[in-house]
């Protein structure tokens, strides 16, 4: 098969490792009302669950990024889905509650390898008019492992056969990673001048815009399925139905969203304007709470798709802003500001739907979105100074070197 057309293999081959991840991250709230029952939990210790695999995210997403831009993409994919694999096996048999957080922390630093390695993948096959579809593709297997999992796991019987179940998803991620997954065939190098991704203050601003997006779209999905079981009478199943209608759709939007910044070749300009619609639709489900459902439903529909739609496009413009021998580390890094964000959002947002009440809850929410739409704000005008010198990709270096 050609270069030009195995980006395409490499680019599922990524995206399956993305949703083998996904489904583990995102199955946790789907198994909220069994981990709450089966431990006795308090509200926020279910969320402490929720984030206990987002905290092994964050401790190891920037030193699987910086060993996948030394030694490439396919040996850390592999090693960190197989050390996933392992541990929810463990969490799947372990006898307590402070021993499953273990084991979930655990299988969040091992599949956390995906993240930035087949991203970097992703940046090294596509063009500048095609990166953000393509990390489009990729970052949908997010709602749709999301939504996997909201279809599948309650209908298991029970939490630890919904991990194991999670464990083989991983070592099927892992065997693909290992057979499928190449190196770019050349990558360039980032301009002399410019700062690694870690003291890069464009990246650190671009993190923690996204971090205030992730806030929202971490709490909204996080607890959709107890606040329609809790508050709105739904069953486990049908909140769980509910989720993967909002992931799929949340899906459908990355590709939208990835589109049109390809067509503008911008990143940063849609991401603001996710932002302020996001926050105008977080106000309005606030105020519905109460709501009959014809009225709360498509409006909380909206919000959690809008609220999904951003995610390709903060790593794509992560990755051109710190260029591609350092994509893996710029992605990772953003992802770990992401995932500490995401981390927090549920045992926060646990804590004031305790303290004060699902309207408010969603309301201070809502501010989230919203000021991440203020903090980007430099970054818009950053972007269209540096579009002057686009990344090229080695299809793009070849192109251009054929007479």
């Amino acid at each position: 098969m050609t270069a030009p057309r195995y980006r395409w293999v490499v680019l599922a081959a990524g995206a399956l490792g993305m949703l083998a991840v996904s489904a583990a991250r995102q199955g946790l709230p789907v198994l909220g009302p069994q981990l709450r029952d089966e431990f006795g939990l308090s509200l926020p210790e279910v969320g402490l669950a929720f984030a206990a695999f987002n905290v092994g995210i964050v401790v190891a997403l920037v030193p699987w990024g910086a060993l996948s831009d030394r030694i490439g993409e396919r040996p850390v994919m592999t090693v960190g889905l197989v050390g996933m694999t392992a541990a929810l096996l463990a969490a799947a048999a372990s006898p307590s509650f402070g021993t499953i957080l273990a084991g979930l922390t655990v299988a969040g630093a091992c599949g956390a390898s995906a993240t930035g390695a087949s991203g970097r993948a992703v940046m090294g096959w596509f063009g500048r008019r095609e990166r953000g579809f393509a990390l489009g593709i990729r970052q949908t297997a997010v709602p749709l492992g999301g939504a996997l999992a909201a279809l599948t796991l309650p209908h298991l019987g029970s939490l630890r056969a919904a991990l194991i179940v999670l464990a083989a998803l991983g070592l099927g991620a892992a065997i693909a990673a290992a057979t499928l997954m190449r190196d770019p065939v050349r990558t360039e190098s980032p301009p002399d001048d410019a700062p690694p991704p870690t003291r890069d203050r464009r990246i650190w601003r671009l993190g923690w815009g996204s971090a205030l997006l992730v806030v929202a779209q971490g709490s909204l999905l996080g607890f959709l399925v107890l606040f329609l079981h809790d508050e709105r009478g739904f069953s486990p199943a049908a909140a769980g139905a509910a989720l993967a209608a909002i992931q799929l759709a949340g899906a459908a939007s990355r590709l939208v969203a990835g589109r049109f910044s390809d067509r503008r070749e911008r990143r940063v300009a849609p991401m603001r304007a996710v932002a302020l619609t996001d926050g105008a639709l977080l106000l309005v489900t606030a105020t519905l709470v109460t709501a009959p459902g014809a009225v709360l439903y498509p409006v909380l529909f909206a919000a959690g798709t809008v609220a999904m739609s951003w995610n390709g496009l903060s790593f794509t413009a992560a990755a051109e802003i710190s260029g591609l021998a350092r994509a893996g580390t710029a992605m990772s890094l953003q992802n770990t500001i992401i995932s500490a964000a995401g981390a927090a959002a549920p045992v926060g947002f646990g804590a004031l739907v305790a303290l004060t009440s699902w309207p408010a809850a969603y309301a201070v929410m809502a501010l989230s979105p919203l000021a991440a739409w203020l903090v980007l704000a430099p970054l818009e005008r950053e972007e269209e100074r540096r579009a002057c010198n686009p990344v090229s990709s080695p299809r793009e270096l070849m192109e251009h070197a054929t007479p």
